[in-house]
């Protein structure tokens, strides 16, 4: 033992030398790289800097071309003011082309292209000695062209032009018609030399060291004013000269300067030396305090997770990939009435499964062991407990991935959804209350309208029994028979009013009447017959008209159809009380409501895997329609612009439709009004 005690010793303490001769190495190695970063950052910010002074200067240059170009249109405009006639046009011409040198010939040719008076340069010696001046003509006519058909300059393109001395240049024509008193009189013809507008419109201050040429747009070199000596590598900026009929590439060309490393990056390499050892020297105090905070750190992250776990109210279960239970939190304990010890190990089927259930969550465990995707919201299912009680839950799943990244099982969470359940059985009595109310309203709104509609019937019962009394009391006893046809008659009109009543308080008793939710195949049709009694009753009173339009091809809708019935009749009771007496008037034909049924443009689907049609219904009506205020609020409980009203009814219409699936919305009818629509799904 004693032996061994020396290498023991070496190889522990060897580990934290090695270590930390590492640590140096990185050191001088983030060091090396941190300079060769900082070289390299500076060079390109250096360069770049250059490259956006190079694109500002050509920028600068195409600008100061543009606006020569420009001075010499105006300049060329004033030609003909001060010297109307060929003759005297020639001499302020050679003082123009003396003054601007960029300027080789000027021409005024007549509407028909012939000339009529030019000038020639003193600064190029025999220009058109060489070839004719012919020659250019098709340039020259198509400049022409263009500025008569913009009625301002244009350019032709650019050629070259060879000069009797065996040179040559780069040529462009500027044609601009000139106009006299408000009569076309010709063409005023300049031709441009690209070396002279490089030399004469340029800047001159921008240019030293630097080259600068015209080019065409694939690069091709057309002018060149100036070019950088030397071998060194270049930086080029190049920007578009946009000329009416003609585009030109200005090409500027500067060298790259030296990249200078002080005292630029002296300080910001000074910096980051310093930052590097500071970061060296915590890393090796990290590196000590490590290994006696490891165990403190293990120790205390393993007691907050099992305080954590068993703080939870949701149940945490996980399992293998067998399906056999490798870990439940006490709040899953509490849930199903086992204890910890009787769940772990436990395979399949579960003991909280429902017996009549093992089947179901058998095969629903086998896709899940497949490797199908599992849904992130979770799934419901239903559990048994010790006891043989039931409670819903909500699972929610994910792999148990190992730090090899290997699946070894599933994380479950699981919800009790008792008390969810109950608040929803709550929330949903009270919908039913709540409706009920609104029906007991709405009918209370149209009492007095009941009243009336009822008054008809009885009185004409009441009249048709009087003068059956009188028939029978003015008939002599000894009279061989009564008057039978008219006994009958007054008996058929009796009935016949006795029925219009009972229908009248049926269409209410029905309304009215609380009925379960069933949801049932119904035609459209029935529901707009089941409310139209109550809906003749309101717009007699308003002097209203109901137009009802239901498509042939209309599939029933499975729907509840008391609930659907009281949306219809709210929606249009609405609409009618949108048109009040006289607004609109009865002459213009718009006291109309509208109800109109057929499948929905916005639900179609013609997809071979959704087949589900859709059912829309619109109540349109041509009052005044919603104000802004109005719409904004629209759908919020107890808001009416009515005082008699509840601001209930449009609330839970909205909530009717979309317990069936559909959408309530409105929108402006056409040219006044509103449309609100509604959709309901089909059998």
């Amino acid at each position: 033992m004693d032996s061994e005690s020396p290498a023991i010793r070496h190889i522990v303490g060897s580990g934290p030398r090695s270590r930390r001769w590492l640590l140096w190495v990185a050191l001088l190695l983030l060091v090396g790289a941190l300079l060769g970063v900082l070289v390299f950052l500076a060079a390109e910010y250096e360069e770049a800097r250059d490259q956006e002074a190079l694109e500002r200067d050509a920028s600068t240059l195409v600008g100061d071309i543009r606006s020569g170009l420009v001075r010499n249109v105006q300049t060329l405009q004033s030609l003909h003011s001060v010297a109307p006639t060929p003759d005297s046009w020639v001499v302020p011409a050679a003082e123009l082309l003396a003054a601007q040198r960029e300027l080789v010939r000027l021409e005024w040719r007549d509407s028909a292209l012939r000339l009529l008076a030019h000038r020639d340069s003193v600064y190029v010696a025999d220009l058109f000695g060489h070839l004719p001046r012919d020659q250019a003509l098709p340039d020259v006519r198509q400049a022409c062209e263009g500025a008569q058909r913009v009625s301002g300059p244009w350019f032709s393109p650019s050629f070259f032009w060879p000069l009797s001395n065996g040179m040559g240049m780069e040529l462009i024509e500027m044609c601009l018609p000139v106009v006299r008193a408000g009569v076309p009189a010709g063409f005023l013809v300049a031709t441009y030399s690209l070396p002279g507008v490089l030399a004469e419109l340029a800047n001159k201050t921008l240019l030293r060291g630097r080259g600068l040429a015209f080019t065409e747009v694939d690069g091709t070199r057309l002018a060149l004013h100036a070019a950088v000596t030397g071998s060194r590598r270049l930086q080029i900026a190049s920007h578009l000269l946009d000329l009416p009929g003609h585009t030109l590439m200005l090409r500027l060309e500067g060298p790259r300067r030296v990249v200078g490393l002080f005292p630029n990056v002296l300080t910001a390499v000074i910096g980051a030396l310093s930052l590097a050892l500071l970061a060296v020297m915590a890393l090796l105090g990290r590196d000590m305090r490590r290994r006696q905070r490891a165990e403190n750190e293990v120790a205390d992250a393993l007691a907050f997770r099992k305080a954590m776990e068993n703080s939870l109210v949701t149940g945490l279960r996980a399992r293998a990939m067998d399906g056999r239970v490798s870990y439940v939190n006490p709040a899953f304990c509490q849930m199903v009435g086992f204890s910890a010890d009787e769940l772990m190990g436990t395979g399949l089927p579960a003991p909280w499964w429902p017996p009549e259930l093992i089947d179901e969550y058998q095969q629903r465990q086998a896709v899940r062991l497949a490797g199908q995707t599992l849904p992130r919201e979770g799934f419901e299912s239903e559990f048994q407990r010790k006891d043989g009680s039931r409670f819903p839950v909500l699972i929610i799943e994910a792999p148990l991935i190992d730090a090899q990244g290997t699946q070894t099982g599933f994380m479950s969470a699981i919800l009790d959804l008792s008390e969810q359940r109950r608040v929803e059985e709550l929330n949903r009595a009270s919908q039913e209350r709540l409706q009920a109310t609104a029906r007991l309203a709405t009918v209370g709104e149209m009492a007095s309208l009941l009243s009336h509609e009822l008054n008809q019937p009885l009185a004409a019962i009441a009249s048709y029994a009087s003068g059956t009394i009188n028939l029978l009391d003015g008939t002599p006893r000894d009279a061989p028979s009564l008057p039978t046809e008219d006994l009958r008659e007054a008996m058929r009109r009796i009935g016949e009013q006795a029925d219009r009543a009972g229908r009248v308080i049926k269409s209410v008793a029905d309304f009215v009447r609380r009925r379960e939710q069933v949801r049932e195949a119904v035609a459209p049709h029935q529901l707009l017959e089941a409310i139209q009694p109550l809906l003749g009753l309101q717009a007699k009173k308003l002097g209203l008209r109901v137009q009802i339009r239901v498509a042939p091809t209309c599939p029933p809708v499975l729907c509840d159809r008391t609930m659907v019935e009281q949306v219809l009749l709210n929606l249009a009771r609405n609409g009618m009380q949108a048109m009040p007496e006289g607004d609109p008037p009865a002459s213009s034909g718009h006291r109309v409501l509208t109800i109109a049924v057929g499948l929905s443009r916005l639900h179609a689907d013609d997809s071979e895997h959704l087949r589900k049609a859709w059912v829309e219904f619109t109540v349109t009506d041509h009052g005044r329609g919603l104000s802004d205020e109005v719409r904004d609020k629209l759908f919020t409980p107890f808001f009416t612009t009515r005082a008699e009203g509840m601001g209930l009814g449009l609330s839970l219409c909205r909530t009717v439709i979309e317990q069936h699936g559909g959408a309530l919305t409105h929108e402006p009818a056409q040219p006044r009004g509103t449309v609100f629509r509604f959709t309901l799904p089909s059998l």
